[in-house]
């Protein structure tokens, strides 16, 4: 992005000057504040203009603080700037502060608010620490590192960089832009801006190594003893369910009570989703039950959570109940629902909410095409599902057609499956896991097997092992047959088929919790692979053999393991 560079002279960094007494007030200017239209606003300051009142300091004031507030639009921020530079010499800092908080909001205006802070330099206003937030706040939000880095750089110079408003700032604008070593050094020193920090490592990228980091901050500001605020909490929670960290989830939940957090609303649906994601479903519904209010969003995430958590049915009725609440859904609740009728083979009930979404304005997007796909591919529909694809008003990606080649290989139908691999191979030839999943469906290219076997290295891998061969032992005597209906290997014979399957990564993980844990507790199994048939079959016959609850999330969904039944009704 290119904008005016911030190399004005600065004037030395002092108070805001006071304001002398506003004169005596024109009656025009007494109908500004109930002015609600930018037509109707433009009409009372043409009376103004006409009246000799066009650079009135109430004027100007009342209008760049009506045309930059939070529901003011594009238009009304262009208006405001043309006030405002028809204003001989501003020499007010709060016009400048006002005007740059309006760009602040925006997601494309840092040049613009680069060359209001040069003017502002240039008539010799002096810059106060609402300047700077306001300046780097637009900078975060059009992702302009450089414009950015020079107004840190002014900060610096006047001596604002430090203060406690503009520190967190200047680490959300770099966090923002993408710079986290300029952001970690912004926040050395900060107190505020620890807080800041914490919340934006969870924010950016999504992966597990900030999340862990995320949380290592939020205990030093324990350390500290910083009072969070309830974003740092959000994210920390957000933190917390992306590791699957129960425990700790429970923790920040009765700390979060202790400190007076735990009634709002956006730090209960932040509780809703972290117990949804780790596996307790039974937390995330006493969360949700016990909100005195809930918004969109809280009905959104609890209905995702029941569908991820196989449970179609309660989903569909809390979407039901949230309609009869008067509660508008959007797409982010389309697609819950969508995806619940999805994993739970609700056929007719996923296209009737699919066409619901037209009544109720939203646009389906790739991922609510997917839902579609997936629901009409998963009951054996396939062909259905390839003409809904290929008939679709936008251009189909890539991954809408691996979803079908996916269900293509679990329902065995090779013609169709070459089909849609030719249509892949048409957007993307580069995907490895496309070749992988076609060989498996034609069964002549060899098996891509999972080949994690576990850690070796790891103190208790042998013992595992070892459990995972007595139970074994123990289930072929209630019925267990190995399935090796999924193990492509031509040049394997069924017993070397069983040996291939005997060490998956969910054998192992369970035989590790019962060896780990006390008899009858809970075993929570987290993988980033979808759970092959015979791991699935032999959890099953585990949660009946050895009295356990076994809850496994996979990478679709999770699966809930109890008495020999699964929650999925074998259906994933």
């Amino acid at each position: 992005m290119s904008s005016a560079p911030l190399t004005a002279t600065p004037a030395p960094l002092l108070p805001a000057k006071p304001k002398s007494p506003p004169p005596q007030q024109h009656p025009v200017l007494s109908h500004l504040p109930h002015c609600t239209s930018l037509r109707g606003l433009a009409q009372l300051h043409g009376a103004a203009v006409k009246a000799g009142l066009a650079a009135h300091p109430a004027l100007v004031t009342r209008l760049l603080t009506l045309c930059t507030g939070p529901a003011a639009g594009p238009a009304h921020l262009a208006y405001a700037r043309q006030v405002f530079d028809r204003v001989p010499h501003p020499a007010d800092a709060v016009w400048y502060n006002t005007l740059l908080r309006g760009y602040a909001r925006s997601s494309s205006s840092a040049s613009a608010a680069a060359r209001v802070f040069v003017r502002m330099l240039e008539e010799g206003v002096a810059p106060d620490t609402y300047t700077f937030v306001s300046l780097l706040k637009a900078c975060a939000a059009a992702r302009a590192g450089e414009e950015g880095r020079q107004a840190h750089a002014l900060a610096v110079k006047l001596g604002a960089a430090g203060h406690d408003y503009v520190r967190p700032t200047l680490i959300n604008m770099y966090a923002e832009c993408g710079d986290a070593r300029a952001a970690r050094a912004s926040c050395l020193g900060g107190r505020t801006g620890l807080r800041r920090l914490v919340q934006r490592d969870d924010r950016r990228g999504r992966q597990e190594q900030p999340a862990r980091e995320a949380l290592v901050l939020f205990r030093e500001m324990q350390a500290k003893g910083l009072k969070p605020t309830s974003v740092t909490v959000i994210s920390v929670l957000s933190a917390c369910a992306l590791l699957g960290a129960l425990e700790l989830g429970r923790w920040v939940h009765d700390y979060v009570r202790k400190i007076g957090l735990g009634s709002l609303v956006k730090v209960s649906t932040a509780l809703i989703d972290m117990y949804a994601k780790c596996g307790s479903l039974e937390d995330a519904v006493a969360v949700f039950q016990g909100m005195e209010s809930r918004d969109r969003q809280a009905w959104s995430v609890m209905i995702v959570a029941y569908a991820n958590h196989g449970y179609g049915r309660e989903a569909i009725s809390l979407f039901e109940e949230m309609k009869k609440q008067g509660m508008k859904p959007d797409d982010i609740t389309f697609l819950g629902v969508l995806y619940a009728c999805s994993h739970s083979g609700l056929v007719s009930e996923g296209l009737r909410y699919f066409d619901d979404m037209k009544d109720h304005g939203i646009v389906p997007g790739i991922k609510h095409y997917g839902c579609v796909t997936d629901l009409l591919a998963r009951s054996g529909q396939l062909e259905r599902a390839y003409k809904f694809i290929d008939e679709l008003a936008i251009n189909p990606t890539p991954i809408l057609w691996r979803t079908l080649l996916s269900a293509c290989g679990g329902h065995g139908d090779v013609e169709l499956g070459k089909r849609v691999f030719e249509r892949i191979l048409e957007l993307d030839d580069s995907h490895g896991g496309d070749y992988v999943i076609f060989s498996n469906l034609c069964a002549n290219t060899g098996y891509w097997e999972e080949m994690n076997r576990g850690d070796g290295r790891h103190p208790k891998s042998q013992e595992a092992r070892k459990m995972v061969d007595e139970v074994i032992d123990q289930l072929k005597l209630v019925g267990y047959v190995p399935d090796t209906s999924h193990v492509f290997h031509v040049e394997m014979d069924e017993e070397e088929k069983a040996i291939s399957l005997k060490y998956h990564s969910e054998k192992l993980a369970i035989a590790f919790g019962l060896l780990n844990t006390a008899p009858g507790a809970t075993l929570r199994v987290v993988k980033n692979l979808r759970v092959c048939p015979d791991c699935h079959s032999m959890a099953k016959l585990v949660s009946m053999v050895f009295n356990r609850r076994i809850i496994l999330r996979d990478l679709n969904r999770f699966h809930h393991f109890e008495k020999g039944i699964c929650s999925c009704g074998d259906y994933w």
